[in-house]
């Protein structure tokens, strides 16, 4: 019988983009009314590189929640990240550690995606970095990408296993890493292989979509993400690794929210702003793979187990309800379009159970 009804632990996010200022407040309480917790990433403008900046930042995030989701019970916590560099200290890394706020450092490649021209050009730069984030148990979450130009675009992400993940994880064997919005069978293959703390997030754009979706009709700017949709096979292969039952793949939406102009501009902005419809997209990706009763543990258990955090008590609950995708978010005097736009659902997040 096909459940009208889901009932699951309230699940974290464990990959988001919040913004700051405007855009914060705008988007933060699409995610907090669906997720307990999320890993907040680092690339601002100027990026969160120290301990005292994420602290700066977490409160920034607490304070925007609004006070009509605090008096229906709704609590959100920020789990912070930090932007490695060229020249983050291994000093910085154990202020982070102890800070108890800061839960992961981040790894763009220079020029891999929004606001990621500050990021690492060469990795052997991070040494003293990533020793001290190894020896301190301290996760490292990696946008998984090379950038050279003679890479072509929908190869980046393999490329970079061969020449950047396995030689990284030879030097680093015991460093905890979270492979970040996989989007090929290469990526998921390995890391279902692979020996030792590794996992890997997966997007619901890149479950829900091949790169056929960027193009139909005309040039769908909404769609357009780094690492950018690929091949139908290669999202058939996520789909069987998130309803797989494997430990090492959990949730994270990379919900990245740009202004509808600057989306729809001459040089748009990578990002799909997937949350106001997360748990619903997740839900439609499982159903058609005939595995809704797998979405709890890759939604709510998977992600705190890797990052040594309790799992969360509440319950939430989605309705088999359709609806469509048909408003713009306002957001920072403008509007955000959202993933699926023009788009119907098969389920309608309800909220506490």
């Amino acid at each position: 019988m096909t459940p009208q009804r889901l009932v699951m632990t309230q699940p974290d996010d464990w990959h988001l983009h919040l913004r700051d200022g405007e855009m914060l407040k705008a988007v933060l309480p699409y995610t907090a009314r669906q997720f307990a917790r999320a890993i907040v990433m680092p690339n601002l403008k100027p990026p969160v590189t120290t301990a005292q900046q994420a602290t700066e930042y977490a409160q920034r995030i607490r304070a925007a929640l609004p006070q009509a989701l605090r008096e229906q019970g709704i609590t959100f916590e920020p789990l912070m990240t930090l932007y490695l560099t060229d020249h983050t200290s291994a000093d910085e890394i154990r202020r982070a550690q102890d800070s108890g706020l800061v839960h992961a450092i981040k790894l763009y490649p220079a020029g891999a995606t929004t606001n990621s021209d500050s990021g690492v050009t060469d990795l052997h730069r991070c040494t003293k970095a990533l020793e001290a984030m190894q020896r301190h148990e301290m996760v490292l979450c990696i946008h998984g990408e090379v950038t050279h130009r003679d890479v072509d675009v929908f190869d980046r992400e393999a490329v970079f296993i061969d020449k950047v993940l396995i030689p990284l994880r030879h030097r680093f064997p015991e460093l905890r890493i979270v492979f970040e919005h996989i989007t090929t069978r290469h990526a998921a293959d390995y890391v279902r292989s692979a020996s030792g703390p590794i996992a890997a997030t997966i997007t619901p754009q890149h479950l829900l979509y091949n790169r056929n979706s960027i193009f139909q009709g005309g040039l769908r700017p909404h769609y357009y993400c780094l690492p950018v949709l690929k091949r139908e096979e290669h999202r058939q292969a996520l789909l069987a690794a998130a309803t797989s039952g494997s430990p090492k793949f959990f949730l994270g939406t990379d919900s990245a929210p740009h202004e509808q102009g600057a989306k729809e501009s001459a040089c748009g902005c990578a990002g799909c702003f997937s949350a106001p419809f997360a748990l619903e997209f997740y839900a439609q990706a499982f159903e058609s793979a005939g595995a809704l009763d797998r979405l709890e543990a890759f939604a709510a258990f998977y992600g705190p187990d890797f990052y040594r955090l309790p799992r969360n008590t509440k319950k939430i609950a989605l309705s088999r309800v359709q609806q469509q995708i048909t408003s713009p978010i306002a957001a920072a005097g403008g509007s955000i379009i959202p993933l699926g736009f023009g788009e119907a659902l098969d389920w309608r997040f309800e909220g506490p159970a």
